[in-house]
């Protein structure tokens, strides 16, 4: 995940503890931006353990 937030530049530049999601991540957030800690929440719903 954190690959493909660097190397599509996803981080706000003024908090870079926050995610700016592209259409992808809306998919998989629910929403425009998220914290690094509200991420980790949102991708757990998404996978298996």
């Amino acid at each position: 995940m954190w690959a493909y937030i660097k190397a599509h530049n996803l981080q706000n530049p003024e908090n870079k503890r926050e995610i700016v999601a592209d259409e992808k991540l809306k998919k998989v957030f629910g929403k425009d931006k998220v914290t690094m800690f509200e991420m980790n929440k949102h991708l757990a719903g998404h996978m298996k353990a």
